[in-house]
């Protein structure tokens, strides 16, 4: 599975992005998203704030689980209290004819929506959480600000490593 993870702060503004790939299962790392579609990641996120919008109020959790769909791209997202918004676009793998077996179709690359791929991102988010609230006690960092930290950019990779 590829993953495009973007922070947006309160002014709808790109804070961080980073792009990777599934761990898991044999995965390398890389993203595999099809080269002429990686630049709409950025629009298909962005679309689904004002989805986002519309179930903060109703839910009232921090993490939303699966928020958006646009074609095989499926978008979760996770609130801070201060009104961030963490997004995931998480695009599933799609096993050729030749290589599907019945285990490939229960891996958690193959089913966005099942409650192990919920909870691996669930617990991603968290982790990411915990390293942008150390961000935000940097004395140096403002609200709104783009995160440039390499540190922050590693631990965020670690997190996406260990979870999914």
């Amino acid at each position: 599975m590829s993953y495009y993870f973007t922070i947006i702060g309160t002014k709808d503004n790109p804070l961080f992005e980073h792009e990777f790939g599934t761990s898991r299962q044999g995965g390398d790392g890389v993203a595999r998203f099809r080269e002429e579609a990686r630049h709409m990641n950025q629009f298909i996120v962005h679309g689904s704030l004002d989805v986002v919008e519309e179930v903060q109020w109703a839910n009232g959790q921090m993490y939303l689980k699966v928020i958006d769909r646009f074609y095989n791209n499926y978008i979760s997202c996770f609130l801070t209290g201060g009104n961030i918004k963490f997004l995931l676009l998480h695009a599933p793998t799609q096993p050729s004819p030749a290589s599907a077996t019945s285990r490939s179709s229960t891996s958690i690359a193959a089913n966005p929506t099942a409650p192990a791929t919920e909870e691996a991102i669930r617990q991603f988010f968290v982790d990411v959480y915990e390293v942008w609230v150390k961000t935000l006690m940097n004395p140096f960092y403002h609200v709104d600000m783009e995160v440039r930290s390499p540190v922050f950019r590693n631990r965020v990779a670690a997190a996406g490593k260990k979870y999914l």
